[in-house]
Protein backbone atom coordinates (compact mmCIF):
# COMPACT_ATOMS: atom_id res chain seq x y z
CA UNK A 1 0.00 0.00 0.00
CA UNK A 2 1.60 3.15 -1.10
CA UNK A 3 2.17 5.81 1.89
CA UNK A 4 -0.77 8.01 2.29
CA UNK A 5 -3.44 5.85 1.30
CA UNK A 6 -5.50 3.82 3.42
CA UNK A 7 -7.01 0.38 3.60
CA UNK A 8 -11.13 0.41 2.56
CA UNK A 9 -11.33 -1.44 6.37
CA UNK A 10 -9.48 1.72 8.04
CA UNK A 11 -11.42 4.20 5.68
CA UNK A 12 -15.05 2.33 6.78
CA UNK A 13 -13.62 2.34 10.40
CA UNK A 14 -12.86 6.49 10.26
CA UNK A 15 -16.55 7.08 8.02
CA UNK A 16 -18.36 4.87 11.02
CA UNK A 17 -16.43 6.64 14.09
CA UNK A 18 -17.79 10.20 12.18
CA UNK A 19 -21.01 9.36 11.50
CA UNK A 20 -21.77 7.55 14.92
CA UNK A 21 -20.32 10.58 16.72
CA UNK A 22 -22.21 13.14 15.19
CA UNK A 23 -25.29 11.08 14.40
CA UNK A 24 -25.18 8.16 16.83
CA UNK A 25 -25.09 5.04 16.53
CA UNK A 26 -28.67 4.13 16.45
CA UNK A 27 -29.56 6.59 13.69
CA UNK A 28 -26.70 5.89 11.33
CA UNK A 29 -27.04 2.60 8.91
CA UNK A 30 -24.55 0.96 7.54
CA UNK A 31 -25.89 1.88 4.63
CA UNK A 32 -25.06 5.82 4.91
CA UNK A 33 -21.54 3.92 6.13
CA UNK A 34 -21.35 2.63 3.44
CA UNK A 35 -22.15 5.58 0.54
CA UNK A 36 -19.90 8.02 2.57
CA UNK A 37 -17.10 5.65 2.54
CA UNK A 38 -17.44 4.56 -1.05
CA UNK A 39 -17.53 1.48 -0.49
CA UNK A 40 -20.28 -0.87 -1.17
CA UNK A 41 -22.32 -1.78 1.94
CA UNK A 42 -21.82 -6.22 1.51
CA UNK A 43 -17.58 -4.79 2.14
CA UNK A 44 -18.75 -2.94 5.07
CA UNK A 45 -20.46 -6.79 6.46
CA UNK A 46 -17.44 -8.62 4.40
CA UNK A 47 -14.56 -7.10 6.99
CA UNK A 48 -17.13 -6.56 10.28
CA UNK A 49 -20.30 -8.94 10.02
CA UNK A 50 -22.59 -6.37 11.02
CA UNK A 51 -22.71 -2.79 12.75
CA UNK A 52 -22.38 -4.36 16.47
CA UNK A 53 -18.99 -5.34 15.12
CA UNK A 54 -17.75 -2.20 13.44
CA UNK A 55 -18.68 -0.37 16.24
CA UNK A 56 -16.48 -2.85 18.89
CA UNK A 57 -13.58 -2.81 16.39
CA UNK A 58 -14.00 1.46 16.68
CA UNK A 59 -14.16 1.37 20.18
CA UNK A 60 -10.94 -1.26 20.62
CA UNK A 61 -8.86 0.92 18.03
CA UNK A 62 -9.15 3.94 20.09
CA UNK A 63 -8.33 2.75 23.48
CA UNK A 64 -5.48 1.09 21.22
CA UNK A 65 -4.35 4.59 20.11
CA UNK A 66 -4.64 6.27 23.08
CA UNK A 67 -2.72 3.75 25.14
CA UNK A 68 0.23 3.94 22.22
CA UNK A 69 0.16 7.47 22.53
CA UNK A 70 0.01 7.43 25.83
CA UNK A 71 2.39 4.64 27.27
CA UNK A 72 4.36 6.56 29.70
CA UNK A 73 0.98 8.22 31.22
CA UNK A 74 0.95 5.83 34.53
CA UNK A 75 4.82 5.39 34.27
CA UNK A 76 5.36 6.07 37.98
CA UNK A 77 8.11 8.41 38.18
CA UNK A 78 7.20 10.33 41.15
CA UNK A 79 3.69 11.50 42.41
CA UNK A 80 3.19 15.16 41.72
CA UNK A 81 4.27 14.54 38.23
CA UNK A 82 2.01 11.05 38.53
CA UNK A 83 -1.12 13.79 39.58
CA UNK A 84 -0.14 16.71 37.15
CA UNK A 85 -0.36 13.79 34.02
CA UNK A 86 -3.88 13.00 35.37
CA UNK A 87 -5.41 16.11 35.80
CA UNK A 88 -4.59 17.11 32.42
CA UNK A 89 -4.83 14.00 30.45
CA UNK A 90 -8.95 14.64 30.09
CA UNK A 91 -8.15 17.94 27.92
CA UNK A 92 -5.57 16.06 26.02
CA UNK A 93 -7.18 12.72 25.37
CA UNK A 94 -10.10 14.67 23.79
CA UNK A 95 -7.94 17.29 21.88
CA UNK A 96 -6.00 14.71 20.49
CA UNK A 97 -9.13 12.16 19.55
CA UNK A 98 -12.64 14.39 19.37
CA UNK A 99 -14.45 12.13 17.28
CA UNK A 100 -13.38 9.10 19.51
CA UNK A 101 -14.05 10.78 22.68
CA UNK A 102 -17.27 12.12 21.70
CA UNK A 103 -18.62 9.02 20.54
CA UNK A 104 -17.52 7.29 24.21
CA UNK A 105 -19.28 9.92 25.53
CA UNK A 106 -22.86 9.67 23.71
CA UNK A 107 -22.05 5.50 24.50
CA UNK A 108 -21.71 5.63 27.55
CA UNK A 109 -24.85 3.71 28.44
CA UNK A 110 -23.84 1.19 26.32
CA UNK A 111 -22.19 -1.78 28.16
CA UNK A 112 -19.30 -2.69 25.81
CA UNK A 113 -18.31 0.85 25.57
CA UNK A 114 -18.34 0.83 29.34
CA UNK A 115 -16.76 -1.60 30.22
CA UNK A 116 -13.89 -0.94 27.42
CA UNK A 117 -13.53 2.28 29.52
CA UNK A 118 -13.41 0.86 32.71
CA UNK A 119 -10.71 -2.30 31.73
CA UNK A 120 -8.72 1.64 30.47
CA UNK A 121 -9.58 3.22 33.45
CA UNK A 122 -8.20 0.24 36.21
CA UNK A 123 -4.69 0.65 36.37
CA UNK A 124 -5.03 4.13 37.32
CA UNK A 125 -6.70 4.18 40.46
CA UNK A 126 -4.09 2.18 42.17
CA UNK A 127 -1.28 4.32 41.19
CA UNK A 128 -3.38 7.89 42.31
CA UNK A 129 -3.50 5.72 45.37
CA UNK A 130 -0.40 5.41 45.74
CA UNK A 131 0.52 8.96 44.64
CA UNK A 132 -1.91 10.84 47.57
CA UNK A 133 -0.21 8.10 50.19
CA UNK A 134 2.88 9.27 49.30
CA UNK A 135 2.26 12.94 49.77
CA UNK A 136 0.83 12.48 52.67
CA UNK A 137 -3.01 13.10 52.28
CA UNK A 138 -4.65 12.50 55.19
CA UNK A 139 -7.81 9.87 53.40
CA UNK A 140 -5.99 8.91 49.84
CA UNK A 141 -8.60 6.61 49.22
CA UNK A 142 -11.16 9.55 49.25
CA UNK A 143 -8.84 12.01 47.31
CA UNK A 144 -8.50 8.80 44.98
CA UNK A 145 -11.70 8.41 44.14
CA UNK A 146 -12.62 12.33 43.98
CA UNK A 147 -10.38 13.23 41.42
CA UNK A 148 -11.12 9.79 39.27
CA UNK A 149 -15.05 10.98 39.33
CA UNK A 150 -13.72 14.86 38.16
CA UNK A 151 -11.75 13.42 35.67
CA UNK A 152 -15.01 10.92 34.30
CA UNK A 153 -16.66 14.44 34.31
CA UNK A 154 -13.84 16.23 32.20
CA UNK A 155 -13.67 14.40 29.69
CA UNK A 156 -17.26 13.11 29.34
CA UNK A 157 -17.70 17.15 29.81
CA UNK A 158 -15.25 18.20 26.82
CA UNK A 159 -16.22 15.46 24.26
CA UNK A 160 -19.65 16.57 24.54
CA UNK A 161 -18.70 20.35 23.96
CA UNK A 162 -20.36 21.11 27.40
CA UNK A 163 -17.03 23.18 28.64
CA UNK A 164 -14.58 24.98 26.97
CA UNK A 165 -12.18 25.52 30.37
CA UNK A 166 -10.79 22.08 30.50
CA UNK A 167 -7.72 23.25 30.85
CA UNK A 168 -8.37 26.19 32.88
CA UNK A 169 -10.24 23.54 35.65
CA UNK A 170 -7.19 21.53 35.39
CA UNK A 171 -4.98 24.40 36.11
CA UNK A 172 -7.52 25.03 39.31
CA UNK A 173 -6.76 21.27 40.11
CA UNK A 174 -3.08 21.49 39.97
CA UNK A 175 -3.15 24.18 42.83
CA UNK A 176 -5.35 22.61 44.55
CA UNK A 177 -2.85 19.44 44.63
CA UNK A 178 0.15 21.90 45.18
CA UNK A 179 1.82 20.36 42.03
CA UNK A 180 2.70 24.12 40.44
Amino acid sequence: MREGTISRKEKIMRVALSLFAENGYVDTSTKEISVAAGVSEALIFKHFGNKDALLAHIIKAGYRRVLMHHRGMMTYKDAKGLLRNMIFLPSQLVAEEPLFWKLQERLWHNSFSKQQHEQFMKPVQPILLKAFTELGYKNPELETEYLLLIIDMLWKREASGDINNGVDLAMMLEQKYNLV
